[in-house]
């Protein structure tokens, strides 16, 4: 595997600042796609990845992820399925159980795109019925992955005798296709890569026992799809598995403190202004709530050139931040920033700027965000 590039430190700067109404979120196409030729690498080949794109939610990164010859897709609304269907994803994961309504709204997304391969989850014998309903009333065929809980405990089943059973379930109802097993370890995060491949050992032992148990029973289990970005090359080096990284196409700081050895490139920049100097050592910048993800502790933003602020006061339009630098800063300055949780963070924006060869050059409106594009 190839070493991180090195890239200068100004990589992030654009000459046409004052053209940008803050606060803005930026990204770097040509960072992007090296970001997918390292995902593709670490992966084994784009036929092991499933890239999330709810890190993004935007058709023009679906459009440079085909580019990279990746056809397959998770999401996690239908929103984000609708998207990624209309900017030509071949096969697309719902990697969220529909429930009520949005079980039709899916049979729907199926009919408007019949050229698109779609996929979702299951974890209860209810909800299958449901499914199962659905499909008889539409003259659909729904495929579905179990959902397995692998330690994280916010969805899925354990993957044992009713997880089984729940399979077994699947597999004998008309009008529903197994696609396999789903697993998300989003718990597992250890920055020490051997710590983190002996966690994913003991969290995945069971999903591949039960993947043997099913086929060993005659049933069909084509693929298990798993992993977050921590362990989506660990978890690639086993046979019959999709990898389902989403954060490694744009980065964060929260991924470089979490995954040092990944070495991805920064793809998603802030931009602000200092608004006010309330005190010769405190900067507020335009990077309220409003902007910028705040569901984690401080830092929420990684102020370029600001290494020392510490947060003082967060509200929805305002960053109060102390730095022995302040004085440094005029109000009404341009300030960059890494966020520290990127998804979120882009969902934020209405739209955001490319940039090309140094300057902000188009807006792209970040379609998925919405809950309902059409459907």
């Amino acid at each position: 595997m190839t070493a991180r590039p090195e890239i200068a430190s100004d990589w992030h700067l654009i000459a046409n600042a004052d053209a940008v109404a803050s606060p803005a979120l930026l990204l770097y196409p040509d960072r992007i796609e090296k970001n997918l030729q390292r995902m593709i690498a670490m992966a084994g080949g784009v036929d092991r990845l499933r890239p999330h794109v709810k890190t993004h939610k935007l058709p023009q990164v679906v459009a440079l992820k085909r580019a990279a010859g990746i056809r397959r897709f998770k999401a996690a609304t239908i929103a984000e399925a609708e998207m990624t269907a209309a900017a030509g994803g071949e096969d697309i994961l719902l990697a969220y159980q529909p429930v009520g309504t949005n079980i039709i709204r899916l049979a729907e997304l199926m009919k408007r795109y019949p050229q698109t391969r779609f996929a979702t989850l299951v974890d209860d014998a209810r909800n299958l019925a449901a499914i199962a309903r659905v499909a008889a009333d539409r003259g659909a065929t729904f495929e579905l992955y179990v959902d397995l809980n692998v330690g994280m405990n916010r969805t899925g089943i354990a993957p044992g005798d009713a997880a089984a059973s729940l399979y077994r379930a699947l597999c004998g109802t008309p009008g529903l296709k197994p696609g396999g097993l789903h697993a998300y370890d989003g718990h597992l995060h250890d920055p020490d890569p051997a710590a983190l491949a002996r966690a994913a050992d003991q969290a995945f032992a069971p999903v591949w026992k039960l993947r043997g148990q099913l086929r060993a029973e005659g049933l069909a289990v084509p693929r298990v799809i798993a992993s977050g970005t921590p362990t989506f090359a660990l978890l690639a080096q086993h046979d019959d598995v999709e990898v389902g990284a989403g954060t490694t196409v744009l980065w964060d700081s929260g991924e470089e403190e979490t995954c040092p050895q990944h070495q991805f490139l920064n793809a998603a920049v802030l931009l602000c202004r200092v608004v006010s100097k309330p005190q010769p050592d405190l900067l507020c910048v335009d990077l309220g709530h409003k902007a910028v993800a705040s569901e984690m502790p401080h830092p929420r933003v990684k102020l370029i050139g600001l290494d020392d602020a510490v947060a003082v006061t967060h509200s929805e339009e305002h960053l109060v931040v102390r730095s022995s630098r302040a004085a440094g800063y005029r109000v009404g300055e341009v300030v960059y920033g890494i966020p520290r949780h990127i998804c979120p963070t882009v969902a934020l924006q209405s739209e955001v700027w490319a940039v090309r060869d140094g300057r902000a050059a188009e807006r792209w409106p970040v379609v998925a965000r919405a809950r309902s594009i059409t459907i």
